[in-house]
């Protein structure tokens, strides 16, 4: 037999006799303590819900690690805080530990990205100027520190689209309940939690106001709170009417009919302006890569059939 397959064999042997040694201990070790359990007259459950409580988890120690460093790169102005905090409300995250932990994360992955490129990156750099590995260096560093600030305006815009997308049937079931009876605030609880189903950002949104407006902030206010977290110009408006028709003591439902009728024609409008756009925008695909493989086929055999003819009366 060939001694390396021999050896090879042995070793695993070795690595199965030891792994099922280590298994077997553990799970002797369980047992016995299964049964100081038991013997103490406490339940496997609430001895195992007591010792997760006792014992962090891993995503809770990460967390603190992330608000450590949260706290070493948090800006001294309050206006830029204040900014981010508006800006990670808009993506949804409303924790108030999401600033420190979203600035944490910046420097763990510019860290992060640092020590891969030391680790990994002097193949790479291998046999080039000895000015390209800082600055490579610096570039992966500066890739992990922004590259959070980019997925938070991608997680931003999505927000917003699915919240646009919600916003419709939004307001048809506000106008149904309102015109049903209902007053606006009891409407808009009833929305946000019918549309949640469907739409949970938009129904979250909804219901966060009726809470705000149940916890005793004025009508206006939590309005322009609404208006704050989304930043859409439909929510705008819809506040702006919502406002106005309370200032002034108007039938809202008959308000909310007309901006109902108003923003089912501007969709409409919306949805004819991109129909309109469509061919001035398929015409850089059909010239790039439609109309050769046309040409191709319809010029192409003719001008095979013609040099083949053409050539050997040419050449005599």
């Amino acid at each position: 037999m060939d001694p390396l397959l021999l050896i090879s064999i042995l070793v695993f042997l070795g690595v199965l006799v030891v792994g099922w040694g280590v298994w077997s201990y553990t799970q002797s070790r369980q047992k016995v303590t299964d049964w100081s359990i038991r013997a103490k007259g406490q339940s496997l459950s609430q001895s195992a819900s007591q010792k997760k409580e006792d014992q962090p988890s891993l995503k809770d120690q990460g967390m603190k690690l992330l608000e450590r460093l949260g706290q070493v790169n948090k800006p001294k102005d309050q206006a830029v805080t204040t900014r981010l905090k508006a800006s990670l409300a808009s993506a949804g995250y409303r924790n108030p530990r999401a600033v420190v932990i979203f600035l944490g994360t910046r420097i763990f992955l510019a860290i992060l990205f640092g020590l891969a490129f030391l680790v990994f990156g002097s193949e790479v750099t291998q046999g080039k100027d000895p000015m390209y590995f800082p600055i490579a260096l610096i570039v992966a560093m500066a890739m992990g520190f922004y590259g959070p600030q980019l997925w938070l305006g991608n997680s931003i815009s999505k927000r917003k689209e699915r919240l646009v997308n919600g916003f419709p049937d939004a307001l048809d079931l506000m106008v149904v309940c309102v015109e049903a009876g209902l007053g606006l605030d009891q409407a808009i609880s009833r929305v946000g939690h019918e549309v949640k189903q469907g739409h949970p950002d938009l129904g979250e949104e909804f219901i966060l106001l009726n809470l705000e407006l149940r916890a005793g902030l004025s009508r206006e206010q939590g309005l322009r709170n609404l208006v704050s977290r989304t930043d859409l110009d439909d929510i705008r408006s819809l506040v702006a009417l919502l406002i106005q028709t309370d200032r002034f003591g108007t039938s809202i439902g008959q308000a909310l009919r007309v901006h109902s009728d108003s923003m089912r024609l501007k969709r409409r409008l919306k949805a004819e302006e991109r129909g309109a756009q469509l061919p001035v925008k398929l015409m850089i695909p059909l010239i790039l890569f439609i109309f050769p493989a046309l040409m191709v086929v319809i010029i192409g055999p003719g001008a095979i059939s013609l040099f083949r003819n053409l050539m050997p009366a040419m050449g005599g």
